[in-house]
């Protein structure tokens, strides 16, 4: 068990909780331990949130979800394991890597039998409650609500699968009126003010939003509508540095011009049709861009709203004071960086999550960490806040003395990144990486494993990558061949192995895999 109390004592003079790992709890330990608000959007890039300072900083502003930052704290080297959607939820469900959950894709279901972070609130005094994505599969464990949109859901006049309803696989569930936003925040305010207010809870408030294809809110359809959206430097970048493990590949705007254009399945594009005729390449990518980004600009609108309207409710009940409010993502986003849509990459901008948590009894005001935090960690925090020991399955750490400023002298200065997800649709081979603070290395190894949902006639080159993110931030310039950064290449490859080995990655569970390492590691 990992020792929660030593950790939460690391904030010390700033309240106290009870350390519990049992269901005997009494209404003194209920009353000392915080509610908690975990609200999590899909595919929202930090780049989007205005107090990131970033560079939509100055075309969106999002003052509710910015009060989080000003008045608790701010990760500004968040990042995600594996960047799409279901691995991601299990992860920070569980604590613990894909390869250790079985949820490696998208077609992956959760063990429902796997102890998780909503379980062990629930055995342990916590009223417990999910609402919006869940995207998981299976019914939702550990939660005394839950009403949960089946698969990616529908923006609007949604449908949830709900509790108090038989469980099915299917699509069919209570449907709802209105746009889905306002209605996942009009389900948890009407939750909480019907909660048994003697016991802490656990929301878990989880938006569709802004996952594609971007469906804005009517009274949005005009934001943003005589504005140029600044583009990206790298829009049109020239791939030519790229290994040819993934310099071809990819989900890019050219692409979501033509996709625009044609609509999707027969159907016209959700927010209308893109017209493309007798532009070149580079007008198409420019139209696709301001049109991706207005409809994705409008979608976070929405939610900055809806966060507003979560925030007044705890302000107006009395409960801000106990209650713990965190807003992240499930990873990150291309908004036309290096021409891509869509996440999956290792590259930051897909790697890179946000994460703004408030906690007045004991996080500072305006608090920026710079550590490497992962959502391998999230449970953990989550648990040593309610004052819950972590079980010994779970692969990361809390980092709650982080947030107060009071980061551990062995705190990990590396993360392992591992997207198994090889299916040619998608256009992203598998890769996996290593990034620190100033380096990252990517190695793509071209096949899918025989995991589900890949392409199993679908092989693509072997690659590697090396990016300086202190000389290059945008990670324009591959220097694997540098002949200047080779000592650094061998101390990543071996933090490579170190890391596989430290999170319990049995190679012998993937042959073609350990091959591919043992053929191109090339550190001997």
């Amino acid at each position: 068990m990992h020792n929660q109390i030593v950790r939460s004592m690391v904030c010390v003079g700033i309240g106290s909780l009870s350390i519990l790992s049992n269901s005997n709890v009494s209404a003194q330990e209920k009353s000392n331990k915080p509610n908690i608000v975990w609200i999590m959007s899909d595919d929202h890039t930090a780049n989007t949130i205005s107090s990131y300072k970033m560079r939509f900083a100055e075309v969106l502003k999002t003052p509710n979800i910015d009060r989080l930052a000003n008045e608790g704290a701010l990760l500004n080297n968040c990042f995600v394991t594996n960047s799409i959607c279901t691995p991601s939820r299990a992860t920070i469900m569980t604590g613990q890597y894909g390869h250790k959950t079985g949820v490696h894709t998208l077609w992956d279901d959760l063990d429902p039998k796997q102890e998780t972070v909503a379980t062990l609130l629930q055995k342990n005094g916590y009223v417990t409650a999910i609402i919006g994505k869940w995207h998981l599969h299976t019914q939702p464990q550990g939660f005394d609500y839950y009403s949960v949109l089946p698969g990616q859901g529908l923006y609007f006049d949604p449908v949830f699968k709900e509790s108090d309803t038989t469980w099915t696989t299917g699509k069919k569930g209570r449907k709802y009126t209105g746009y889905v936003t306002d209605v996942i925040t009009d389900l948890s305010l009407k939750w909480m003010k019907g909660r048994d207010s003697e016991e802490p809870f656990f929301l878990m408030l989880h938006h569709k939003a802004p996952h594609g294809l971007w469906e804005y809110a009517p009274r949005h359809k005009h934001l943003f509508e005589n504005i140029e959206i600044p583009e990206p430097e790298s829009l049109y970048e020239d791939k030519s540095h790229r290994s040819d493990g993934s310099k071809f590949f990819g989900r890019d705007m050219l692409n979501l011009s033509q996709r625009m254009h044609d609509g999707k399945r027969d159907i016209e594009y959700p927010t209308g049709k893109l017209d493309i005729s007798g532009m070149n390449d580079k007008q198409r990518i420019h139209a696709a861009y301001q049109k991706y980004l207005k409809d994705y600009l409008r979608v976070v609108s929405a939610i900055d709203e809806n966060v507003g309207r979560v925030l007044n409710y705890l302000d107006e009940s009395g409960l801000s004071e106990n209650t713990i409010v965190v807003y992240t993502s499930d990873q990150g986003m291309f908004l036309g960086e290096h021409s891509y849509y869509d996440k999956r990459w290792i590259y930051d901008e897909s790697l890179k999550m946000p994460f703004l948590i408030r906690n007045p009894k004991e996080i500072k005001a305006g608090t920026q960490c710079e550590d490497i935090i992962t959502n391998l960690d999230f449970a953990e925090l989550i648990l040593d806040y309610a004052g819950i020991d972590s079980p010994s399955e779970m692969q990361g750490r809390s980092f709650r003395a982080n947030l107060c400023g009071k980061t551990p002298e062995e705190w990990p200065q590396s993360m392992y990144y591992h997207y198994w997800m090889h299916f040619q649709p998608s256009g992203v081979p598998a890769h996996l990486g290593v990034r620190t603070k100033n380096h990252k290395l990517i190695f793509y190894y071209g096949e899918g494993l025989g995991l589900n949902g890949t392409t199993s006639d679908w092989k693509t080159p072997v690659g590697w990558e090396l990016y300086d993110l202190k000389a290059d931030p945008l990670e324009l310039n591959n220097l694997y061949n540098n002949p200047s950064y080779q000592s650094i290449i061998v101390e990543l490859k071996q933090e490579l192995i170190k890391l596989q080995k430290k999170y319990q990655l049995d190679l012998n569970k993937y042959p073609a895999l350990q091959s591919a390492l043992n053929t191109n590691l090339n550190i001997n």
